[in-house]
């Protein structure tokens, strides 16, 4: 899974302490002793979709009738019976609390008929098991979901065989998703909202998508109003399992006005495809293995393509992120140049608070590391609402310790101490370690100043 995850904000403030050479005078004194409570989100807020009903008819087919890798589907599948859903294996608390809200909002918001029982076989089971045991059949995945298969080892036998094909399916009666325990509660909130939406409908990826979990670049960690609209629309009366691409396109467009109206209002837009090449090179430009040089040819190259294309929106100030990500240690001024022509295209294109506030993440870094904490305030507040509202609790965790940090330069130190304690309980919950939790902490603490990291 390709995220947009941010360092720790210590980390970025040491990575930017170059930029300028002035000692930034206000630091946090002390480490607290004892971390406070993990926070969790109780309340989804989800946006409806600001799209025309044409574009998102378009944007279903795409996503029923692909898989990630181009592969085609001859037919549309879903579960045709209502769905029971089971938790096994070695589960955490916080895996059933976030199943049970995800459950909640399926029913109400996407009118779904889906409910968890205890025992007995599941339409969907999701066995917990161990980062180790996702990694030894597929090293490169977080969590995954597959046809035919109720628990890891049914799978593992049977992974070769046609059952586990996802292109010879017809009809969804049993699903298995497989989670790892052993990572942050965010981390497998995230995997359940995107394995259990794939589980019921779309089990394709769009890069061109602003809004939506079912984009490879995974900006957004929680279901959205498109995501629930989709599914909504999958599991409507007109719409059944063996439909060819043909009939589910012609009832699309009285499905999506019977169920988003303000959609028939909005002008379509025309959207271009994402050519292979850029969606290869943006991959090759995230595997660490490669090397920086080979990664920093292939966000060029990614860049390159968008140019060409012609495009202004996210995808096109995806690369300029990445390269800014791998260049902020060695360069950081060319790092904050590319992430100012990141911010350039997301500020035009509609829906893109959240990828904006990624990019705040790492650019409030370099005020702080100049002493311009307090004037970047206001931006740290608007990319905390947000980061808020798409329940990320590592990004929320890592804006609210920059905000502390802009607080304790403006000289109002007992409030960066609130802000301070109330990122710590995010981050227990976004980050998952204690070690890493106090890791983080500390970073922040001592600051850039004591800090020579070069790369």
């Amino acid at each position: 899974m390709m995220r947009w995850v941010a360092l720790f904000a210590g980390v970025v403030l040491a990575g930017c302490a170059t930029v300028e050479p002035t000692e930034v005078p206000t630091r946090v004194k002390a480490i607290e002793e004892t971390l406070p409570p993990a926070k969790a989100f109780t309340r989804a807020q989800p946006s409806p979709p600001a799209r025309s009903n044409a574009n998102i008819a378009a944007d279903f087919v795409s996503l029923h009738f692909a898989l990630e890798g181009g592969a085609q589907l001859p037919v549309f599948t879903r579960f045709e019976t209502p769905i029971t859903v089971r938790l096994t294996g070695s589960p955490t608390p916080s895996m059933q609390r976030d199943l049970t809200q995800l459950l909640n909002r399926l029913r109400r918001e996407a009118r779904i008929d889906i409910r968890q029982i205890s025992d007995g076989l599941a339409n969907i089971t999701i066995e917990a098991v161990s980062q180790d045991q996702i990694h030894a059949i597929l090293p490169q995945a977080a969590c995954f979901v597959v046809p035919n298969s109720s628990s890891f080892e049914e799978y593992r036998r049977d992974r070769r065989k046609q059952k586990s094909s996802w292109s010879r399916l017809r009809s969804r009666e049993r699903l298995g998703i497989f989670i790892p325990y052993d990572v942050s509660p965010q981390e497998k909130r995230d995997c359940l909202h995107e394995e259990i939406a794939q589980a019921l409908g779309p089990l394709n990826d769009l890069y061109h998508l602003p809004d939506s979990v079912f984009n490879d670049d995974n900006i957004h960690t929680v279901l959205t109003g498109f995501d629930m609209l989709i599914l909504r629309a999958a599991y409507s009366p007109e719409l059944r399992s063996g439909m060819t691409k043909e009939q589910v396109q012609a009832v699309l467009p009285g499905v999506l006005s019977r169920l988003n109206p303000r959609g028939n209002a909005l002008p379509a837009q025309q959207i271009s495809e994402t050519p292979r090449d850029w969606i290869n090179a943006i991959q090759k430009s995230l595997r660490p293995q490669l090397g920086y040089q080979r990664r920093l040819r292939a966000a060029q190259y990614a860049a390159r393509i968008g140019q060409e294309q012609g495009w202004t929106d996210h995808r096109r100030a995806y690369p300029y992120y990445v390269m800014g990500r791998m260049g902020q240690f060695d360069n950081p001024q060319e790092a904050l140049r590319n992430y100012q022509i990141a911010l350039q295209y997301l500020r035009t294109t509609p829906g893109t608070e959240v990828h904006q506030a990624y990019v705040t993440t790492q650019t409030a870094a370099y005020s702080l590391a100049r002493g311009k904490g307090p004037e970047i305030l206001p931006e740290l507040d608007r990319a905390i609402d947000v980061m808020m509202r798409a329940e990320n609790a590592s990004q929320l965790a890592t804006l609210l310790l920059l905000k502390s940090e802009a607080l304790n330069q403006a000289g109002r130190t007992d409030q960066a101490r609130s802000v301070r304690l109330d990122s710590l309980a995010w981050a227990r919950y976004g980050f998952g370690s204690e070690t890493v939790v106090r890791s983080l902490m500390q970073d922040v603490a001592e600051g850039p100043r004591n800090k020579n990291r070069g790369g």
